[in-house]
C-alpha cells in the first residue's frame, strides 16, 4: 500500500483516468517505487542477518551498526524462525554494535542466519513515517513511478521520441540517479557505501 505518495498524485501526472488504470495498478507501481527509493533513505532500520535465543533473551545480529538503546520499542519482520518477529523491547545494546537483546521467553535456539534479512526497525521511525510531506522525497517517487509506468506501458520497454527514434531502457541503474539530486539530503551514505 503507497504510504508516502497517494494513486490520486500519480493519476494526476500521468494524466490517465481510472477507467483505464485501476487504483490497484497504479498503487503497485507507487509500491515498485517506495521499494527502490526508501531504502535508500536514512531511517531508524537495520537489516537482521541472525538470531538466536539463550535464557530467554533473544539476540539479534544486523549486518551494519545499529542504534538501538535500552527500552525503545522496535518492529521486526523476515526473521526465521518467527518467534523472532513481532514489536519487541532492546534489553540491552551492550551486546555489540551490531547486536541488540530483547526478552523472549522461549526454548534456546542455536544461531540462524536470516536469508534474506530480516528488518528491525524503531517503532514510527521508518523511512515510510518519516518522509511523510517532504517534498523532494515525494517528487522523487513521482518520478521513479512514472518511469515504471511508461516502461511498463511502452512496446519493448523503450519509450519513442517524436522523431520515432527510441530511447535507452529506462529501468537500468541509472533510475536512481536520476532522483539523487532531489533525495542528497536524505540518503544513507552508510548503506549505499556498503
Amino acid at each position: 500500500m503507497p504510504q508516502i505518495i497517494s494513486v490520486a498524485d500519480l493519476r494526476g501526472v500521468l494524466g490517465v483516468s481510472s477507467s483505464l488504470y485501476s487504483d490497484p495498478y497504479l498503487e503497485n507501481i507507487i509500491d515498485s517505487a517506495e521499494g527502490v527509493i526508501l531504502p535508500l533513505l536514512t531511517s531508524y532500520q537495520n537489516a537482521v542477518a541472525s538470531v538466536y535465543l539463550t535464557d530467554d533473551v533473544a539476540y539479534y545480529v544486523t549486518q551494519s551498526l545499529n542504534r538501538f538503546v535500552a527500552g525503545q520499542t522496535v518492529v521486526v519482520t523476515g526473521c526465521v524462525p518467527a518467534l523472532f518477529n513481532g514489536t519487541v523491547t532492546v534489553t540491552d545494546d551492550l551486546e555489540g554494535f551490531y547486536v541488540f537483546t530483547a526478552a523472549n521467553v522461549n526454548s534456546d535456539v542455536t544461531i540462524r542466519n536470516v536469508i534474506p534479512a530480516g528488518v528491525a526497525v524503531l517503532d514510527g521511525a521508518s523511512a515510510a513515517d518519516l518522509y511523510v510531506g517532504v517534498a523532494p522525497v515525494e517528487s522523487a517517487l513521482l518520478v521513479v513511478s512514472v518511469e515504471i509506468f511508461q516502461s511498463i506501458t511502452a512496446a519493448g520497454g523503450q519509450i519513442e521520441g517524436v522523431d520515432f527514434q527510441p530511447s535507452p531502457f529506462r529501468m537500468g541503474r541509472s533510475l536512481q540517479n536520476r532522483v539523487v539530486g532531489l533525495l542528497s539530503p536524505f540518503l544513507d551514505v552508510e548503506t549505499i557505501c556498503q
